[in-house]
């Protein structure tokens, strides 16, 4: 399954680098490990940017001890 999410500028070019290796999200989908993420670079003032990073969920932490409620941490991998 793939995911399409907009993501602001200063966290897009760290995934896009390759130093950024996770993703704080709501809950709000049914996130599962393997599935892709296509991130689209989108700002307030511009809208989308046209650039897109797209990676594949290695891990989930979805535990109310390291977890916001209603949030996960996503392990990003190529």
């Amino acid at each position: 399954m793939s995911h399409k999410l907009k993501i602001l500028p200063e966290y897009f070019q760290p995934i896009q680098e390759g130093y950024k290796t996770f993703e704080v999200r709501k809950k709000d989908r049914d996130y599962r490990e393997n599935d892709y993420i296509i991130f689209h670079e989108w700002s307030p003032e511009d809208g989308y940017t046209g650039r897109r990073a797209y990676r594949v969920i290695t891990y989930i932490l979805d535990n109310p001890e390291y977890c916001k409620k209603g949030y996960v941490i996503l392990g990003l991998g190529y």
